[in-house]
């Protein structure tokens, strides 16, 4: 690799807090809060929201995870969409006796 032009690559701990669930990987986030690790060493933390400890599709569990109110925010934002169409009816289905032609 060239000298000089790629981020500093180095080991950092992402933290989910809703599931009590750390891990140690390398990464070129570069976070100020610092955390010591099992190891005794010190890194960086990042606190992330949701991980495979508490993701629905990897624990099994289906619940709700919306901590920024995501709809709402969208809804006051972009207001109400187009309005609502109006269901179609369908037209009975027209009977032809044997022998005519239908029109």
């Amino acid at each position: 690799m060239k000298t000089g032009i790629h981020p500093d690559y180095h080991p950092v701990v992402y933290r989910d807090a809703s599931a009590d669930f750390a891990f140690l990987t390398r990464s070129t986030a570069t976070p100020a809060a610092t955390v010591v690790w099992e190891d005794g060493n010190t890194y960086p933390v990042i606190d992330v929201e949701v991980s495979s400890a508490s993701h629905p599709f990897y624990t099994g569990n289906a619940r709700v995870v919306d901590t920024a109110g995501r709809v709402e925010k969208f809804r006051r934002r972009y207001g109400q969409t187009a309005p609502q169409a109006e269901p179609v009816q369908a037209e009975p289905a027209k009977t032809v006796a044997p022998g005519e032609a239908a029109r």
